[in-house]
């Protein structure tokens, strides 16, 4: 599409304020380079007060957005998680600030080894549109625990919901802390060519490879939190009603359109048709109704929606048995829903089974042994998530020996995502390092390493001249 005058002004006016407000943050933190224990939970305070205050107005916006998105997931999987996580960065940041101590060798005592969590400076976020209210205020919180300023780059894709959080953020921080950028590809491609202290990027792969060669260009540490084909493996030692109801509650949440959503089941040849059952029976009970349903979002945009409609001409041109679970047998003409989808009888030149899938489409494959199912995913890039459905503790062993994903949920979907005790982020294809909780904190901080010695310094015994007593015991004892 052809950007109009309008639209080019506005991306230049865009570019124009992120300059500005990145060259205001790098003043005010030459000027306030380590903000105390009681400052830092001071901002998270302010953070979690106004995502209770506007969760309302987030909610609704989202709902414009969509045209339908969930009240209860936006309230469940945006604010809820995020506010939890905030408290846990509140709860634990005296204790994470607090410099480590590190062993001292025989050789370079007396002195002392610590190290240092330090601001690194001014961050940089970039927030996709499928949870843009959670997606910007937990690297958020994570930069202000750390004692960092931060602008944050919004997704073109949800201006409703961009609108009231500029107006949150601004009710709460001043713009040299927190600032918000809007605008499309140009303003994008700015913001990752700045010379940030750290970036932290969420969204696809393709993009992620832009984003890390424009920060490489500058030496711009960078956390890339992507996606991926995330797997479920299904075995013989699983509770199938149980791995049903936790597959529809990933795959449904959002409409399937979650980073870490399952894109794809694998599952023993003989247990397909009973696993269909239970997913259609779980899916009928829990949306028996889509067309007007409220818990029942929509595809994001028009884009969105005719990518996966693509998906689906795809893959019945090329033989796949398609089974939509219409329940009511409605018509979603001219509301971008589409049903959860079985898709069987896939095969690899389906783009279905080449791109992440993000949205209600659920391929399922079978496999004879539990090696071969292993031996596929392993053939294909490292996941964000992957899923394990058994009760044999050693083939959960044994899954996880034998696989690499950025994290694991065994009997469960999505949930590993909101424990804030653990690190979250991907693997080669689907991401570099991680955030959330301490990880969180130490992503966002530069770890400086401090040797202090006192008046008497023993280090002076082994400086030149060489080849006295000193230097011949240590060849002898310690080189040798």
């Amino acid at each position: 599409m052809v950007a109009t005058a309008a639209q080019m002004n506005d991306e230049q006016a865009q570019i124009a304020y992120l300059h500005d407000v990145f060259a205001k943050q790098k003043a005010a933190y030459a000027n306030a380079p380590y903000p105390s224990v009681q400052q830092r939970r001071q901002d998270l305070d302010k953070l979690s007060a106004i995502l209770r205050e506007y969760k309302d107005e987030l909610a609704e916006a989202m709902n414009t957005d969509f045209s339908c998105r969930s009240k209860d997931e936006t309230l469940l999987a945006e604010i809820m998680v995020t506010l939890e996580g905030i408290k846990y960065n509140r709860k634990n940041l005296k204790k994470w600030m607090k410099p480590s101590r590190r062993h001292v060798g025989m050789l370079f005592a007396p002195a002392s080894n610590k190290v240092h969590y330090q601001p690194k400076g001014v961050i940089g976020i970039m927030v996709p549109w499928n949870y843009p209210i959670q997606l910007a205020a937990a690297p958020l919180a994570a930069a202000l625990a750390a004692g960092n300023r931060a602008v944050i780059k919004l997704s073109e894709f949800t201006p409703a919901t961009n609108t009231v959080m500029q107006r949150m953020f601004a009710s709460a921080f001043n713009e040299d802390q927190v600032a918000l950028v809007l605008g499309e590809a140009q303003v994008g491609a700015e913001f990752s060519n700045l010379h940030w202290d750290h970036l932290l990027f969420t969204g696809s792969t393709a993009v992620a490879r832009h984003v890390m060669s424009a920060a490489g260009k500058n030496l711009v540490p960078v956390t890339l939190e992507l996606g991926g084909k995330s797997p479920c493996i299904i075995t013989d030692k699983a509770s199938l009603k149980g791995a049903a109801e936790s597959i529809i509650f990933g795959k449904a949440t959002n409409a399937g359109q979650t980073c870490i959503a399952p894109d794809y089941v694998l599952c023993p040849a003989n247990m397909v048709d009973d696993l269909k059952a239970q997913l259609t029976a779980v899916y009928k009970k829990s949306f028996p109704t889509l067309r007007d349903n409220n818990d029942y979002t929509a595809i994001v945009n028009e884009r969105q929606f005719n990518r996966l409609q693509g998906y689906l001409s795809d893959a019945k041109e090329k033989g796949a048995n398609v089974e939509p679970l219409n329940n009511a047998n409605e018509d979603f003409t001219g509301t971008r829903k589409i049903p959860l989808t079985l898709l069987t009888q896939t095969t690899e030149d389906m783009v279905v089974m080449q791109d992440e899938i993000f949205g209600p489409l659920l391929p399922i494959l079978t496999y004879n042994n539990l090696n071969e199912a292993l031996d596929y995913i392993n053939a294909h890039p490292r996941p964000l998530a992957l899923y394990l459905f058994s009760h044999n503790s050693n083939e959960q062993e044994y899954v996880l020996e034998n696989t690499h994903a950025g994290g694991v949920a065994i009997n469960d979907c999505l949930t590993h995502i909101a424990q804030d005790d653990m690190p979250f982020g991907g693997v080669g294809d689907s991401g570099i390092g991680a955030y959330h909780g301490k990880e969180g904190f130490l992503s966002l901080s530069h770890a400086k390493s401090v040797h202090k010695k006192g008046r008497f310094n023993s280090g002076k015994f082994i400086h030149a001249p060489h080849g006295r007593l000193v230097h011949r015991l240590i060849y002898k004892f310690i080189i040798r």
